[in-house]
């Protein structure tokens, strides 16, 4: 390791394990491999200085090393304080990478860990939660007078980065990633989905078939979560305040109910909503004895953990990631990793097939921003469709298969207006 690197990790020692992990995880991420080969050759982030804040694992070790690859410098922290591979950040300071992590970390560390990415000035961040936007829009914040632009990875970020922008307060354009088809169509629906039983499964060890499950939100992450756990023969309820997702979540066959009624009934819930105290206090009177509840949105303000602390007589670790609340009415209420995203705080997240899409989209938006940046305005944009059905391709042929393409002729009629019913089909050869 070099002794210039600036780094606050738990063990330099554990960089071989992280190596063979990242190695591990690069086996499936074909797409973002192609990329790194290009970047490698065209150098598109040569003088680039990215600081980012993002789960620590070894899917964003390989990020890391394609951005690195296109001449960027990367400085990395974590975007949650459960989340880091402590291997992985070892491995990343043994190859001249700064990082900023520890499983573990208390607040205030986390936040030391933030300043600590943006004390470097970076041209462009990459955030998971848009911790580091919202550090940026402190006032007069030193970190500020170099940005270009930034990525954002999350459902959660962009809602805070939209309420920025519809503000007018927004200091930079934004890439939302999470908007693009190639992500939250994949990462949210298959990689929410699995991980998070993974997650449950890991920390609990309990069967899922015959129990209750409440999924509470019906985004793409409650899709895909509902659709796995029916598919391992739980019963799934739904609770969501958008009719139309409610009614979709019916014709999904997931039973549907408001959170009021569903809190009686569930075995374990999930929340997925991305917003505040989707489990709040009377859902916690209201639970069964033994009732499991776990979080999958990004923060734990999903779980409104102060109120089940007043109601709690006593509290203690049963097992790794799982803490059993004792209320005054003599229940236990288990909650899982803290309250935090428990597939990353019980397992190991998104499986890597899934963020090479995922990550794909963040290295070319950070190349997109650093073309275009001076085009843009300070507002929140979405890749163009192209890249999106680039990164799509690539994984398609990843599989060995492949996809029709239309004909002259039929894109010429899909592009007119002339044409309908009886309509002559001259001049489309």
């Amino acid at each position: 390791m070099d002794n210039k690197i600036k780094c606050d990790i738990k063990d330099i020692n554990l960089a071989k394990e992280g190596s063979l992990r990242a190695e591990w995880a690069a086996k499936e991420m074909p797409v973002l491999h192609s990329i790194k080969e290009r970047f490698i050759k065209e150098k598109p982030l040569e003088g680039i200085k990215i600081s980012g804040c993002l789960h620590i694992t070894a899917e964003t070790a390989n990020l890391v090393e394609t951005l690195s690859a296109g001449g960027a410098e990367v400085n990395m922290c974590a975007s949650n304080p459960l989340s880091t591979q402590d291997d992985i950040a070892a491995y990343l300071v043994s190859q001249g990478i700064s990082v900023y992590a520890i499983n573990g970390e208390d607040d205030n560390t986390y936040d030391s860990h933030l300043e600590a990415v943006l004390s470097e000035k970076p041209n462009l961040t990459i955030d998971d939660g848009a911790d580091l936007v919202a550090k940026l829009h402190g006032d007069n914040h030193p970190g500020l007078e170099n940005i270009i632009g930034s990525m954002e990875e999350t459902t959660t970020g962009i809602i805070r980065l939209k309420a920025l922008s519809s503000e007018g307060k927004l200091k930079f354009p934004v890439i939302a990633v999470n908007d693009s088809d190639t992500k939250h169509m994949f990462d949210n629906r298959y990689g929410t989905g699995q991980s998070t039983l993974d997650g449950i499964i890991r920390a609990t060890n309990i069967l899922l078939a015959g129990k209750t499950i409440v999924i509470i939100g019906y985004g793409w992450c409650g899709r895909g979560l509902a659709s796995r756990a029916q598919g391992m023969g739980a019963r799934t309820v739904v609770c969501e305040v958008d009719s139309v997702k409610a009614l979709e979540a019916i014709m999904d066959n997931h039973e549907v109910m408001p959170m009021e009624e569903a809190s009686k009934i569930g075995d374990i819930f999930v929340t997925v909503t991305g917003g505040l105290h989707a489990v709040d206090k009377e859902h916690f009177e209201s639970m069964k004895d033994g009732a499991i509840v776990a979080n999958s949105g990004h923060f734990n303000v999903e779980l409104n953990l102060e109120a089940l602390e007043s109601m709690t007589e006593n509290r203690r670790r049963v097992r790794e990631n799982v803490e059993e609340y004792t209320l005054e009415t003599g229940n236990h209420v288990i909650v899982l990793g803290e309250g935090r995203l428990v597939n990353l705080a019980a397992a190991e997240g998104h499986p890597p097939s899934v963020m090479d899409m995922s990550f794909a989209n963040q290295a070319l938006a950070s190349e997109y921003i650093v073309k275009n940046h001076k085009e843009f305005k300070n507002e929140v944009y979405t890749l163009p469709k192209s890249v999106d059905q680039e990164i799509a391709a690539l994984k398609i042929r990843s599989f060995g298969k492949n996809f029709d393409k239309l004909k002259s002729k039929q894109e010429k009629y899909l592009n007119s207006w002339e044409l309908g019913t009886g309509s002559s089909q001259e001049g489309l050869e």
